[in-house]
């Protein structure tokens, strides 16, 4: 049994709304998807469970199925829209006067995955918070300048990539020389967030409603050094991010060696190929940066399961990482890194 749009939906206990939701949003319907969260908040469903139990749920699950192969990036794209349409009149009907205090939320810089970290801001306005939401790809010195000009009392700030967490250490670091705490989340930043404390954020959170409860028990916390865990990577680091083009593009030009399928290759699969070098390169250099390879293994198994959906074998990845290891035989902590990964790709 599935929500008719003809029988608005009275709870999210209803039979088939989150499925409902996910076709409309899928379908492109923002009519339809604007309509169901309205018709919950007539009901008297709470705008915070709207947010989280429907808006943010459905929004994981357009991401697997993009993973899945089963959407495109184009409808994902499409979905992601008009689920922030829909956050919008949530938005609309949930006005409340600030009370606490005031607080900057942002995406680190080169992290475009803004719709969670909104949900975050519309979660702190019903707390009672004045909100300044900054939105996608923060340059850190424009966020260092928003602090001057406003005096928050805290930031919110959000990475869901781990390649960032090399800008989402400056963004902390520079956040906290002005006297601003941080409150990070999202899972760029690790399991538990085990890299956020490694980068010197102040505190992190697994998802919206525990950041509003942390902001609302214990915050703000006392700033200690700014600067003490401000300096980290190394030469090896340093190398990578300094040679990422070249290393990419001779791994392309022996994986065409190693793996005669590439022959066969369009335009789109081929730059799709130079794509992913790309990513292992810039996760290895995260691996590095915190020095976990974790970082690289939880990308490597991901990587897999998303190319094996897109009928690309295991081999080929493999491959690629055995090519990227060749040219970084001087680099002992990247090739342990990358045998990390290979090995659990062979699990």
């Amino acid at each position: 049994m599935t929500v008719s749009t003809t029988t608005p939906p009275r709870s999210l206990d209803d039979p088939g709304v989150g499925e409902q939701y996910l076709r409309l949003v899928g379908d492109g319907d923002e009519y339809g998807a604007v309509e169901i969260v309205t018709a919950l908040l007539d009901n008297g469903v709470p705008p915070a469970r709207v947010m989280l139990d429907l808006i943010a749920r459905t929004q994981s699950r357009v991401g697997e199925l993009w993973a899945a192969n089963d959407w495109s990036i184009a409808r994902e794209h499409a979905a992601t829209a008009i689920s922030e349409r829909a956050l919008g009149a949530v938005a609309a009907r949930s006005s409340v006067r600030p009370t606490r205090g005031r607080i900057t939320v942002a995406c680190v810089d080169g992290e475009w995955h803004a719709l969670p970290v909104r949900i975050l801001g519309e979660m702190l306005r019903l707390d009672g918070w004045r909100v300044d939401f900054l939105g996608a790809s923060v340059p850190g010195p424009h966020l260092v300048t928003h602090l001057h000009q406003t005096g928050p009392d805290a930031v919110a700030l959000s990475c869901m990539l781990a390649t960032r967490l090399p800008r989402a250490h400056a963004a902390i670091t520079a956040c906290r020389s002005v006297g601003v705490p941080v409150i990070a989340g999202g899972p760029g930043f690790g399991p538990e967030g085990r890299w956020a404390q490694r980068l010197g954020a102040d505190a992190w959170a697994a998802n919206a409603e525990i950041a509003v409860h942390r902001l609302a028990r214990d915050w703000p916390p006392p700033i200690d050094d700014p600067y003490q865990a401000a300096f980290l990577g190394d030469d090896e680091y340093t190398h990578l991010v300094r040679h990422r083009g070249d290393l990419v593009s001779t791994a392309l030009t022996r994986l065409t060696q190693a793996y005669p399928p590439m022959g066969r290759y369009n335009q789109r699969q081929h730059d799709a190929t130079v794509e992913d070098l790309g990513h292992v390169v810039d996760f290895l250099a995260a691996a590095l940066y915190v020095g976990d390879e974790q970082v690289f293994t939880d990308f490597v198994e991901w990587t897999a399961a998303v190319l094996e959906a897109r009928s690309v074998p295991p081999v080929a990845l493999q491959i690629g990482l055995k090519l990227m290891r060749d040219q970084l035989r001087d680099y002992p902590a990247a090739i342990a890194i990358i045998d990390a990964g290979v090995a659990a790709l062979r699990r």
